[in-house]
């Protein structure tokens, strides 16, 4: 079931979130970037900052009396902002992203958003595929790949960040 998260949700989503991401924990779902970065790919703190701003929404999917994947959508000015879109590692491949995305552009729709956009880490190929299949094309807008206590970057290879955008 897909329903808006809380701040009483902070402390799962905050674990999922870094579990599907980061560490050996997110060796087991093939969204990973473990081989790329290093630390923690959130926090407490970032996600209660993104709660308290009301052009932001965290959806959540909850399964198992858990929440095993969740999404965030940032209200701009004629576009949804689409980033940290999660599904715990065991259970990718099972259709929960997809149900996200949907869910994700029926949120757009309904704040009258012309489309959707999105950044993802230029190197993370089979990711950029996944969302082109699911109607999202390069802009061919790039942007630096930050460095800071969130992003330790581990690998040699060279990484930006690619818009992708979805018209509604």
């Amino acid at each position: 079931m897909i329903t808006k998260a809380s701040l009483e949700d902070i402390p799962a989503l905050t674990t999922l979130i870094n579990s599907a991401y980061r560490g050996e924990t997110s060796k087991k779902g093939w969204t990973t970037e473990a081989h790329l970065l290093d630390g923690k790919r959130t926090n407490e703190q970032e996600i209660t900052e993104i709660f308290l701003d009301p052009k932001n929404t965290i959806l959540k999917f909850t399964g198992y009396d858990t929440i095993i994947g969740s999404v965030l959508l940032v209200q701009k000015e004629k576009q949804l902002y689409l980033g940290m879109l999660t599904v715990s590692p065991e259970l990718q491949n099972s259709g929960i992203g997809k149900k996200l995305l949907a869910e994700a552009e029926n949120h757009a729709k309904m704040l009258g958003l012309s489309s959707i956009i999105m950044t993802v880490i230029s190197v993370r190929e089979e990711l950029i595929e996944w969302y082109k299949r699911h109607g999202y094309v390069d802009t061919g807008e790039r942007e630096t790949f930050p460095e800071s206590e969130i992003h330790i970057t581990i690998s040699d290879v060279p990484m930006e960040f690619i818009f992708l955008e979805k018209r509604l």
